[in-house]
């Protein structure tokens, strides 16, 4: 096997990435503090072709030197904006008809591999931040929690990594939905 080189890779330029069909997955970051976690996120989305990135609280913004050294130049892909606040968004993407699950550990949570979503509307899934978590007020706004079953010591994973693997599972889920 030999690996490729960039330029075999074929992939979109920004423009075909915008103008590309996304998946149905928004991502919400409740009050995340590390830029590098940010850019993170960003360069996980612009793989997956997230719909949007929505940043709350006090998490930063492009353009930013430390979110651009872990995004790779995905913040000009990715469709995002900022909110002030997580839990009027959340009610806001609700009164649009979009699914909003909390990533979080909770009484009632669903482990992520049991999840399955059944309507075709679009799921937005919120990541809270790096200490506390999603915050109780918008975990209790939420239609549901999901949970990423863990059977270590430890109790959390990091954002860019809880990510990562939900934004996979939730692709393999509902991305061939969209291809007719």
């Amino acid at each position: 096997m030999r690996k490729l080189k960039n330029a075999e890779l074929e992939r979109l330029n920004v423009n075909e990435f915008k103008a590309t069909k996304k998946t149905p997955l928004i991502l919400i970051l409740d009050n995340i503090r590390s830029l590098n976690n940010i850019g993170s996120v960003f360069r996980t989305s612009d793989a997956f072709l997230i719909e949007k990135i929505y940043l709350c609280g006090i998490t930063a913004t492009p353009p930013h030197k430390d979110i651009h050294k872990t995004a790779l130049g995905a913040t000009e892909s990715v469709d995002w904006a900022y909110r002030e606040s997580t839990l009027d968004l959340v009610k806001e993407l609700q009164k649009e008809n979009v699914l909003v699950y909390a990533i979080e550990q909770a009484e009632g949570a669903q482990f992520l591999n049991d999840f399955n979503p059944t309507t075709p509307q679009p799921i937005a899934v919120i990541f809270g931040n790096e200490v506390k978590g999603v915050s109780q007020e918008v975990v209790s706004a939420s239609d549901g929690v999901i949970e990423i079953p863990q059977f270590g010591t430890k109790h959390s994973l990091n954002i860019a990594v809880s990510v990562g693997i939900v934004v996979w599972s939730m692709w393999k889920k509902i991305a061939p939905k969209q291809k007719s």
